[in-house]
């Protein structure tokens, strides 16, 4: 049995742990608002464009990412319980299925105009987010990859390299977009396709980074070796982990990409608007992101350790920071709404104050959003940590889907609420989310967990 760690303590390795997440999480959003600050100082065209391919191939990313997010629980059990062996071959089956993954996503990504018009999007808009897929949408393979090594070096708490890799990943991009899309330093100005190839850059630095990182600083875990050797039963256990995290994902990002199809029928501004409106939100998740991936790794390593009263002691600290982080940005979106907005827009631009008036609504509804959107990922994190993923994944499908899609659009079209109203759908489907998740944690899987603690 591991120390008993008091609150305070709890507290202190949470935050150790999850700072760097937190940061690795930022640095990596950093690379899509990095997109839209500058292809918005381009044109709002562009920026429309963008927002619209972007959500797509985040969608499959999300999807994809199942596997990459079911490697942290697992290596973080494995090395509780000293099995090095185990840990090694979760990793390399966590690779294999996220590479496949991203052969199957490809097509879609590089013929993607038929998609978006079917979706009802203006013919300019789709035509330049294809545009823009086409391209970017190679990125998935190197990005899979980095998701699984970055899942397995934050399980082994080598939290640091995480951020620090990310880091280079998202300098490197704001490098290529500000020589690519403008055509600085004498490089040819590509627009869209500029944003599209320095998404790419920004992957492969951070692939090399990490493969770099693991093969130098933990050799003994040989990784690598014999990389192209199917292990059948791993393989089969990280699937089974690994689908259900991913269609968990799915299900809370197509809702957000409901929300943008949505959107983008109401016109290129409030399209805009959205986006920008996003992207400040998407920044203040990774938070709660980086918070949840620490739940996960506290959880897998308690779980390993068979010992759920630290498990719980744990847990009630990371959801106390959540709330307190989520208050915070409560704040921060009510009060100055406009200077956040305004980042993202080019002073000049015509239309500049009418996707100023739609942002600014729409961050009060996302004001709305950050507690319960915080609570119901930490939920997550947790469930994660002790392997329960197939339940959740019916929560997230009946929360996104069954109540927050249709929500949306009732509130957005049929009461006339517009783009207001398709966030204050988001707000409902979140909300229904964050209970069903606590209450599964809290009353079914950490009781289960003590019952058997209990028994033996």
């Amino acid at each position: 049995m591991a120390h008993a760690r008091t609150y305070p303590e709890h507290a202190a390795a949470i935050l150790r742990l999850g700072v760097p997440l937190i940061g690795g999480h930022l640095a990596q959003i950093a690379i899509g608002v990095t997109d839209t600050v500058m292809l918005g100082w381009y044109s709002v065209d562009a920026l429309a464009a963008v927002a619209l391919g972007s959500t797509l191939l985040f969608v499959l990313l999300v999807f994809g990412s199942g596997f990459g997010w079911a490697v942290m629980p697992m290596v973080a059990r494995f090395e509780a319980e000293g099995d090095e062996t185990s840990l090694r071959r979760a990793t390399r089956m966590g690779l294999w299925l996220s590479l496949a993954f991203s052969v199957i996503s490809l097509p879609p990504l590089i013929w993607s105009e038929p998609i978006l018009r079917v979706m009802g999007q203006p013919d300019m808009v789709a035509r330049d987010a294809s545009i823009y897929l086409s391209i970017a949408g190679f990125g998935i393979i190197p990005a899979l990859s980095v998701m699984v090594l970055k899942s397995y070096l934050a399980a082994l708490e080598r939290t640091q390299v995480v951020l620090w890799m990310t880091l280079f990943g998202a300098l490197a991009n704001a490098l290529a977009n500000y020589l690519l899309i403008f055509g600085n330093w004498g490089a040819p100005e590509m627009g869209i396709r500029g944003a599209a190839v320095a998404s790419i850059v920004s992957q492969v630095v951070m692939l090399v980074g990490v493969v770099v990182y693991a093969r130098t600083v933990l050799p003994h875990h040989a990784l690598f070796r014999r990389l192209w050797r199917v292990d059948g039963q791993m393989l089969r256990q990280v699937f089974m982990l690994g689908w259900p995290i991913g269609l968990t994902g799915l299900s809370e990002s197509g809702l957000f990409a409901a929300s943008t199809v949505m959107m983008g029928w109401l016109g290129t501004v409030p399209l805009a608007a959205h986006g920008v409106a996003v992207q400040l939100t998407a920044v203040t998740f990774m938070v709660h992101m980086g918070l949840s991936n620490a739940a996960t790794i506290r959880a897998g390593n308690a779980h390993g350790r068979r010992d759920p009263e630290q498990m719980g002691r744990g847990a009630f600290m990371v959801t106390l920071i959540s709330l307190g982080f989520a208050l915070a940005t409560i704040v921060l979106f009510v009060t100055v709404p406009e200077p956040l907005l305004a980042l993202f827009l080019e002073p000049g631009d015509p239309r500049r104050v009418d996707i100023l008036a739609i942002g600014v609504g729409l961050l009060a509804v996302a004001a709305l959003f950050q507690l319960v959107d915080g609570a119901q990922v930490i939920a997550l994190g947790l469930l994660r940590g002790v392997q329960d993923t197939r339940v959740p994944m019916i929560y997230a499908a009946l929360s996104y889907w069954v109540v927050g899609v249709p929500f949306s659009y009732l509130f957005g079209f049929v009461l006339g609420l517009e783009g207001v109203g398709v966030w204050l759908g988001l707000v409902v489907g979140l909300a229904v989310a964050a209970v069903l998740l606590s209450v599964r944690f809290w009353g079914v899987a950490l009781r289960a967990l003590k019952l058997e603690q209990v028994q033996l």
